[in-house]
């Protein structure tokens, strides 16, 4: 996504110069694992001027077709320039940029190969994407519509607690005073339907995924394996379990086959959050002021971690992904089910304090192993920490700024063969062979 967005953003800026070539750069983790991650396919389309938004698979894949035959490519959309893919694509291994190692330089040269425009984007995790001059001041400009502005857990409970709100309260103040508290609500309705409508598709196919690795697909499998045994879910007390896993693979399987799923708050920690906020609608009959309390919550802790962490694999290991969508998806839960805010924190924390020092090492640079099933594990988790945060009274010792101010320090010292390169852990004990 970010490196799509930030290829159409480029081509965009140079489409009305003299332009003859460009050429993608890519360095550190997008090299290390961009062809499993499917980033060269990505920057191609953006140059064509798909973004993430407006992305149509079946077009682009025509057009992704077009350009690798016949060498020509439509520039912004509008007029083709010379594009050879084994030329203009440069992967740079292990060599990294200052800010961020998901980096990215385009060049546009014109038809005598002088250079005429060079920028870098870095795609900072969850599909945002900061340029070379915003990646210098790392806090967005603040929202002075907002009437509720929080940089921490601590001033997000006391302005809640100020004014006696919950804080998916507080996130609906803020996001009506730009929108409306109508349109706020269609759009979270319309992120959980994007999020049963993946899991749906995902229980719907079956065959390998692609990449080379040969992984089956088995979300299909196993909810013919839970129907197989229905009678046996009245008298087996972690029924639910088993729901709660096959909608987290579901979507993962999605997300590794190119499908379309909503990024919460990456693409590859997307399942735990469909998956959950599932299990409340199903299992505690979910309302849709429930549903929308929830995602509200959980927005209002990822844009904390978001903010003063990351959510990048790439810059802290899965404890920035899996990790995150694990607090977020805790703390959404414990909301929705009638939790205190203390209650709320509690499980954010719980959540990321156990998914602490959790490295990024996908096979093959592929988002399949560990991956897919990492999101299960985590949507376990997650209503764990909410179950647990919920019995008790709010009161714990490690507060949630404390917690994601230790999972940036751990990411910091983590070696950067666990941060999403593949050159680590169990991409090199299993490797791609």
């Amino acid at each position: 996504m970010g490196p799509m967005d930030a290829a159409a953003a480029f081509a965009g800026r140079v489409a009305d110069r003299p332009v003859a070539r460009v050429r993608v750069k890519l360095y550190a983790s997008l090299a290390l694992t961009g062809r499993g991650h499917g980033t060269d396919r990505a920057v191609i389309i953006g140059l064509c001027g798909f973004t993430a938004a407006s992305y149509d698979a079946d077009a682009a894949e025509v057009l992704l077709r077009d350009i690798r035959s016949g060498g020509a490519l439509p520039l912004a959309g509008r007029r083709p320039i010379v594009f050879e893919e084994a030329n203009d694509i440069v992967w740079a291994g292990r060599e990294r940029l200052a800010f961020h190692p998901n980096a990215l330089t385009f060049t546009a040269f014109d038809s005598e190969g002088a250079a005429l425009v060079e920028r870098t984007w870095y795609s900072i995790g969850g599909g945002f994407i900061r340029d070379e001059d915003e990646i210098l001041g790392n806090d967005p400009a603040p929202d002075t519509s907002a009437p509720y502005d929080f940089a921490s857990a601590h001033d997000l409970l006391e302005l809640a607690q100020r004014d006696g709100l919950s804080i998916a309260q507080l996130m609906m103040a803020n996001e009506a005073a730009r929108l409306g508290e109508a349109e706020v609500e269609r759009r979270l309705d319309a992120i959980f339907a994007a999020m049963e409508g993946c899991i749906d598709r995902g229980l719907s196919q079956s065959g390998e995924l692609p990449g080379g690795l040969k992984v089956k697909r088995r979300a299909r499998q196993i909810l013919d394996a839970i129907r197989s045994r229905a009678e046996m879910a009245i008298t087996d007390p972690l029924a639910a379990m088993d729901f709660v896993n096959l909608w987290a693979l579901a979507v993962n399987e999605e997300n590794a086959a190119g499908g379309r799923i909503v990024t919460a708050p990456t693409n590859g920690a997307a399942g735990i959050i469909p998956a959950v906020l599932r299990f409340y609608d199903r299992f505690h009959r979910g309302t849709p002021e429930g549903r929308r309390a929830f995602l509200l919550t959980a927005g209002a802790v990822g844009a904390l971690y978001k903010r003063n962490a990351s959510i990048s694999g790439a810059e802290v290991g899965c404890q920035g992904e899996v990790g995150v969508a694990c607090s977020m998806a805790a703390a959404g839960l414990a909301a929705a089910l009638g939790g205190t805010n203390a209650q709320v924190e509690n499980a954010a924390e719980i959540a990321m304090e156990h998914n602490l020092g959790l490295t990024c090492d996908p096979i093959g640079g592929l988002v399949q192993i560990p991956c897919i099933e990492r999101n299960a594990m985590g949507a376990i988790k997650a209503i764990d920490a909410a179950r647990l945060a919920l019995v008790g009274d709010g009161q714990h010792s490690v507060s949630l700024d404390k917690v994601i101010a230790t999972m940036k320090r751990t990411g910091a010292d983590m070696s950067e063969i666990y941060k999403e390169t593949s050159l680590g852990g169990l991409a090199v004990n299993l490797p791609n062979c």
